[in-house]
């Protein structure tokens, strides 16, 4: 049973953000979206959400977005250090003085596995120990990757038939539907049993990262083109841009690490995820038919 209240969703403009404000507002629940003066969020605004234009690196709009607020959903991303970490903490202080009831906070899969060269995972582990410690309610989702960022992929293969699949083609992935992770997002501040976990949330199946572009290939009814370089091809190419941009070759760290790694809930995960959350899953397959016209 919901009561009126105020959810604040930070990286409103991104696409779980945008799904989480959506879904609230198709439930009539009031929602705080917070966005940067340049990105587009007149769809957020027409749904019916406040909009409140600020920057993640200010403290001072972090406290001023959280005042009134009951619930935090934190859905950005960017910058590890600026945006990934210290807004978060931030975040988390300013939500705690506001007396906000419970902080909702979207990590990574395998931020616990100590990979020392990708900056997105260690600033997000660091954040995770943060929130446990804090003494708010949280809930701290870890998505084995959106379905959503597939979506350029999907169309960039629609004109070409072309699909780069850098590293090993087995490796094992869970994407997760982006729209039934923005559900969990949302029900997570009001289910008991969610409170205060690290919840692993992963999609309906397994897949090997060589199975996307077949799947893409089926959507669009082309054969695909699948280019597979190693992943010493993009080491080299990593090497060579830490030698004009050494910032730019740590963040390519992060990267790295995913296409270096698996990252996939087990049955039992997605079992648990399902029955908490009342839901079935979704397939990849099955989203990326519902966004791409063909």
């Amino acid at each position: 049973m919901w009561v009126i209240s105020m959810f604040l969703v930070t990286g409103a403009t991104g696409g779980l953000g945008r799904r989480i404000v959506r879904l609230l507002r198709e439930r009539e629940l009031a929602v705080r979206s917070f966005v940067r003066l340049m990105s587009n969020y007149a769809e957020l605004e027409q749904r019916g959400s406040e909009i409140f234009i600020g920057d993640l690196s200010r403290e001072r709009d972090i406290q001023k977005a959280v005042q009134g607020a009951q619930y935090v959903i934190s859905a950005h991303g960017g910058d590890a250090e600026a945006i990934n970490y210290r807004a978060n903490i931030d975040l988390i202080d300013r939500a705690k003085e506001a007396g906000v009831e419970h902080f909702v906070f979207i990590s990574v899969l395998g931020v616990d596995r100590g990979y020392e060269d990708a900056p997105v995972f260690k600033a997000k582990r660091e954040v995770e120990k943060y929130l446990e410690t804090s003494g708010l309610n949280y809930t701290i989702l870890r998505p084995a990757g959106f379905a959503s960022n597939l979506l350029p992929l999907a169309e960039q293969f629609r004109r070409t038939g072309i699909y780069l699949l850098i590293g090993d083609p087995q490796s094992r992935t869970s994407i997760i539907s982006t729209d039934d992770l923005a559900k969990i997002a949302i029900e997570s501040v009001s289910l008991d049993a969610a409170r205060n976990q690290v919840l692993p949330v992963g999609g309906a199946e397994i897949l090997q990262r060589q199975e996307i572009p077949r799947i893409f290939g089926r959507i669009f009814d082309r054969e695909p083109i699948i280019i597979n370089p190693p992943l010493l091809a993009f080491d080299a190419t990593r090497n060579l841009v830490g030698l004009l941009n050494s910032k730019g070759q740590e963040s390519l760290g992060t990267l790295r690490a995913l296409l270096a790694n698996e990252f996939f809930c087990t049955p039992a995960e997605t079992e648990r995820i399902e029955s908490l959350f009342n839901l079935k899953l979704e397939t990849l397959e099955s989203f990326l038919r519902r966004y791409v016209s063909v």
